[in-house]
């Protein structure tokens, strides 16, 4: 499925001041900055509407198209790369957008959706951990998958995947260290301490077999 991008209209900033920039936001607007290769830092911003409706993890990885009456802004396709929130109310301060060159390949993060119920889980009362949430993957910006799926049904009680469990098309290229662990089934934590304390116990118990006699025993 491609990449298929999104309108979104900007306007040039022309002032950095912090009091334009207050004034700015009480606009309903959000600064943002443009940057990439053969793209000169460009000072924007843009409706806080779209900003909060794009900040939304349904838009990770997303690719928009600039309209904007700057001739070098409009038409520029863009993935946003950060941004910067209220610690309070959670709205959007600041965006930075990254400009790209449809024909060469971008390095992102993707997000990982893990499907079924282990078996481990199903049938062994294990507890299943995913250890990674996302993968960095290169690819053409088009390319960009909204997700990456791997199928946990058959994973048993102390089993793991890995990265290069991971089934991707051939036109992407995974950037994480394939040995690197996606999830695994485990022993509950109450069996796991049962387990410890009973070797724990083992441990210290006397080897009859093989224990030295005491004097008490040697004078007997």
């Amino acid at each position: 499925m491609k990449n298929e991008s999104l309108i979104i209209p900007v306007k040039t900033r022309t002032s950095l001041k912090k009091s334009d920039t207050k004034k700015l936001r009480k606009g309903n607007l959000v600064p943002a900055i443009v940057y990439g290769p053969g793209q000169t830092n460009q000072a924007i911003s843009l409706d806080i509407r779209l900003a909060e409706k794009f900040s939304q993890k349904t838009y990770k990885n997303k690719i928009f198209t600039f309209e904007s009456k700057d001739k070098k802004l409009n038409g520029l396709k863009v993935i946003k790369k950060d941004m910067t929130v209220h610690l309070l109310n959670r709205r959007p301060l600041h965006l930075d957008f990254f400009s790209l060159d449809m024909t060469r390949a971008i390095r992102v993060h993707v997000e990982i959706r893990f499907e079924g119920k282990p078996k481990g889980v199903r049938e062994e009362g294990g507890i299943f951990s995913a250890t990674l949430r996302s993968v960095e993957i290169e690819c053409l910006p088009a390319d960009i998958p909204a997700f990456l799926t791997v199928d946990i049904n058959h994973l048993a009680l102390n089993e793991n995947l890995h990265v290069s469990d991971l089934k991707v098309p051939e036109n992407i290229k995974l950037i994480t260290k394939t040995e690197r662990t996606l999830c695994t089934v485990s022993e509950t934590k109450e069996e796991a301490t049962d387990t410890q304390e009973t070797q724990e116990s083992s441990d210290t118990a006397p080897d009859t077999a093989t224990s030295t006699p005491s004097k008490e025993e040697k004078a007997k």
